[in-house]
């Protein structure tokens, strides 16, 4: 049988038959191969990020907060035994969120997934609340008690401030999507590792690629250091633009950082700062409507 490549003629009316008709480079350019060195990359920074942020949290002696959960600690590293398992489980974890081409088929994918070992101790998955065409995504960094009952994220006393502050600025359910940075909630209400953040994260990308949304809102640190690859406090990074996108999305869109409702409950001065972020937020929206 005779392959196609010996003749480069009918490579070519192959190629116009496609629709095919001009040189983009002089090589040809595999980008499934792209999208997923890409994330793998994307989960290494973030990976490295929050194991200097843990660094920084021992030396401080702080504690953060999360969605849902009270007094928790700082990021945990991943542990240099469980990095095999970690890149076997980010592989498959890349190739079913690639694989996804709406939030349902991505919710099914995660229900079939058992790369994070989060899912063994968990009641629920927690994948998101919200619409598909939400103009504004926000990720905030794990589900607490009251999200693993409920499969929820943001509920209880947080979710109800954060519910608040959507409301400030006319935004509610009906007009936004919410999620994390991983879909199970850590046993003891500890934060995640670095390993189980990275296994998740090409879920939540794809989350964002899928919504295409115009804003995407990160709430609290871990999710702005593995998101955005950004590095320092919430209360350094707030109130500043950065540009977020991966290989599969149509264009850039516009990221920037919110304070944990949690932590705006302990830290009730905080609240002026976020009320500045907010109004910033719909200012945003407005300018890309």
């Amino acid at each position: 049988m005779q392959n196609i490549l010996d003749n480069p003629a009918e490579i070519l009316a192959w190629y116009l038959d496609a629709g095919v008709d001009e040189a983009m480079g002089e090589a040809p350019l595999d980008r499934y191969a792209l999208v997923v060195k890409a994330q793998a990359k994307r989960a290494a920074a973030a990976q490295a990020l929050l194991k200097e942020a843990q660094s920084e949290h021992d030396g401080a002696g702080q504690t953060t907060g999360q969605s849902g959960a009270l007094g928790r600690s700082g990021p945990i590293p991943v542990r240099p035994a469980d990095t095999a398992d970690v890149e076997e489980a980010l592989k498959t974890a890349v190739k079913l969120a690639g694989e996804s081409k709406t939030l349902d088929d991505l919710r099914e994918a995660l229900d079939g997934f058992d790369g994070c070992g989060l899912k063994k101790t968990a009641m629920n998955l927690v994948f998101g609340d919200g619409v598909p065409d939400a103009r504004i995504v926000l990720i905030g960094e794990a589900p607490g008690a009251d999200e693993d009952r409920q499969g929820v994220p943001f509920v209880g006393a947080s979710g109800a401030l954060l519910d608040k502050m959507l409301a400030s600025i006319d935004l509610d359910r009906s007009k936004v999507f919410l999620s994390n940075t991983v879909f199970w909630r850590p046993p003891g209400n500890r934060s995640p590792t670095g390993g189980e953040i990275a296994v998740c994260l090409p879920f939540v990308e794809r989350l964002i690629e899928i919504i295409d949304p115009a804003v995407l809102i990160t709430i609290g640190g871990p999710a702005s250091h593995s998101l955005l690859a950004q590095q320092g406090s919430v209360s350094r990074l707030r109130g500043r633009w950065f540009t977020y996108e991966t290989p599969r999305m149509s264009a850039p869109i516009a990221a920037s950082v919110l304070y944990q409702p949690t932590n705006l409950l302990k830290t009730p001065a905080q609240k002026r700062q976020a009320w500045a972020d907010l109004i910033a937020i719909k200012a945003k929206l407005a300018q890309r409507a």
